[in-house]
């Protein structure tokens, strides 16, 4: 009996705070488009990344034609010289994953360069969205842009034109 005495006045207590919450949506991508040091910094981290992709290439390519001349001279070649060009091939191989790693791995230098260049600009909009938050009373912000449960909002709670205007790139 007291189980569910305590039950009930859990679920009354919550249904009274929610019902005092005021919410708010904003869409991240709809703000983030609106930045343009957002965009610049996009087509910087695409132009490093193109750039690193391809030194990954060519090192598997050269990995490639290494394998492919292997094969072509292996009938001609001793144990001892098709050890050496199979040592060499592997470490060639070991060279490109190694720097794949170290530009697109979890911790690699595209992760660094997007935290440097995006991470000013994620604070920014966090700070423009908490004071708008402080200025209007929400106590509850949802990013309708990474949330796929939202069927329908009204327009009314969407806060992204007073975040871009906070932030100065009102329209």
């Amino acid at each position: 009996m007291k189980k569910y005495l305590l039950i009930l006045v859990a679920v009354v207590a919550c249904a009274a705070t929610a019902s005092a919450q005021k919410f708010a949506l904003i869409d991240m991508e709809y703000i983030l488009k609106n930045i343009p040091s957002y965009e610049m910094a996009n087509e910087q981290l695409n132009q490093v990344s193109q750039r690193w992709q391809r030194e990954v290439d060519e090192l598997k390519k050269e990995a490639s034609n290494m394998y492919k001349t292997y094969q072509a001279d292996m009938v001609f070649l001793t144990d001892d010289q098709k050890q050496k060009r199979e040592e060499a091939i592997m470490a060639k191989e070991k060279e490109a994953s190694q720097l794949n790693y170290k530009y697109f791995g979890p911790q690699g230098e595209l992760f660094k360069k997007r935290q440097s260049l995006m991470k000013p600009i994620q604070d920014d909009v966090y700070n423009a969205v908490k004071k708008v938050c402080d200025d209007k009373g929400y106590q509850v912000v949802f990013d309708r842009a990474s949330s796929q449960s939202i069927i329908f909002a009204s327009p009314r709670i969407d806060i992204s034109n007073d975040v871009l205007d906070k932030l100065g790139y009102g329209k």
